[in-house]
């Protein structure tokens, strides 16, 4: 005689096992739930806080140091000069590798130019500065109606982070006039905000962060709520995959939104490697450059979510500070073993760790060996004409 279980049963059973089995231990998480925005944004409050820019001011005026080589520094480039000519386009043409390059350099330089003069007419209160600026800007939003090519994304999300941190010192400090300035916060909300608000979910990790470091600028400065939050959910999800911890389990956490779902894929998106450890980036193996830019952008957004309510730095701690510590080793000439990248790396992280390091250590007191040295043996830290800039002087061992 043969024992069975009739088949309804069978079925009941099955089904049942299958709602007891544990999920899968390395599916994608759900997108985390973006906070809900300020009911009134905090200005200026784009990277920089009125706070900031004072004990800044305070500095350099006293002659202090670190602050006083950081602004002679920004002063002397050719983005601090009063003398400096827009060069807008209508259309920004940037391929891969910013290949074609038509109005793409311009377009980046002119909005960290437009930012090193609102910096400088904030600390001397000089209104050439706040003009160069205005003029700066006001060409652009007079001219500027897209952006193509596959790097339009990225492109607008280096110019489109830049652009509201000139805007908001301008905006919100100077009071000689600024008639076009409805006219730029239209440029924002109709050029760029369109081509950075979706994300890129399976391009490099420093796309989506560059982004969403541009989306939640944009958004703060426009007083746009809905977009903010769309930006701050986005980055959410996307920080926790790109920054890997051994708490995430054997390997990281997929990309949220993307199609990447089986470990080969997920083994190829991060450049090969198989083995990973605290502070593991997803684009370790592909460059330094690269990973740099989503470190920074990372804490730029962090920063920006700090003066707006949330302070997201404890819960991103572990990530950051391993990060930050991980690749301030390497740079500084650690030996590479052989399981990393295959015992290779290519170095040069960029001017990406002042505002995450005075983030961590400054404020929240956290001993960071590795990253102060790097960060304070590279003071003061410059621009990589994309999208960092002069973060020395805006972030060093500032409390506020």
């Amino acid at each position: 005689m043969r024992f069975g279980i009739p088949a309804a049963l069978a079925t009941l059973a099955l089904g049942l096992a299958a709602t007891l089995l544990p999920a899968p231990t390395f599916a994608a998480p759900p997108p985390a739930a973006a906070p809900a925005a300020p009911a009134q944004f905090a200005h200026p409050g784009v990277l920089n806080s009125r706070a900031q820019l004072d004990f800044v001011r305070t500095q350099v005026q006293a002659g202090r140091q670190p602050w006083k080589a950081a602004y002679d520094q920004m002063l002397a480039s050719k983005y601090g000069s009063l003398s400096r000519t827009p060069k807008p386009r209508a259309v920004v043409e940037c391929g891969s590798y910013s290949n074609p390059n038509i109005g793409c350099s311009d377009e980046r330089e002119d909005a960290i130019a437009a930012y090193s003069q609102a910096l400088a007419w904030y600390i001397t209160r000089d209104a050439r500065y706040a003009k160069k600026s205005i003029e700066l800007m006001d060409a652009w939003s007079a001219t500027i109606k897209d952006h193509t090519n596959s790097n339009a994304p990225l492109q607008s999300g280096w110019s489109g982070s830049t652009w509201p941190r000139a805007a908001e010192i301008i905006k919100h400090s100077y009071t000689g006039g600024w008639p076009n300035q409805g006219r730029f916060a239209t440029m924002l909300r109709d050029v760029y905000l369109p081509e950075v608000i979706g994300g890129k979910p399976n391009s490099n990790g420093n796309w989506e962060l560059i982004m969403m470091d541009a989306a939640v600028g944009i958004s703060v400065h426009l007083d746009d709520r809905a977009s903010y939050d769309k930006a701050m959910g986005i980055y959410l999800g996307r920080v926790p995959a790109y920054f890997y911890l051994a708490s995430d389990g054997a390997q990281p956490l997929y990309p949220p939104r993307s199609s990447i779902d089986t470990k080969g894929e997920l083994i190829d998106y991060w450049h090969g490697q198989s083995t990973f450890v605290d502070g593991l980036a997803q684009e370790t193996c592909r460059d330094f450059g690269h990973t740099g830019m989503g470190i920074a952008a990372a804490m730029h957004v962090a920063e920006t979510s700090r003066i707006q309510g949330r302070d997201l730095y404890p819960q991103f701690k572990d990530r950051f500070r391993h990060a930050l510590g991980f690749h301030a080793g390497y740079e500084l000439g650690e030996a590479v073993p052989s399981w990393l990248c295959g015992g290779s790396l290519t170095k040069g992280i960029g001017p990406a760790t002042e505002v995450g390091y005075n983030a961590l250590h400054t404020r929240l007191g956290v001993t960071m060996e590795k990253t102060r040295g790097l960060t304070e043996g590279r003071r003061p830290a410059g621009t990589e004409n994309h999208f960092e800039a002069w973060e020395t002087l805006t972030h060093a061992e500032n409390p506020n």
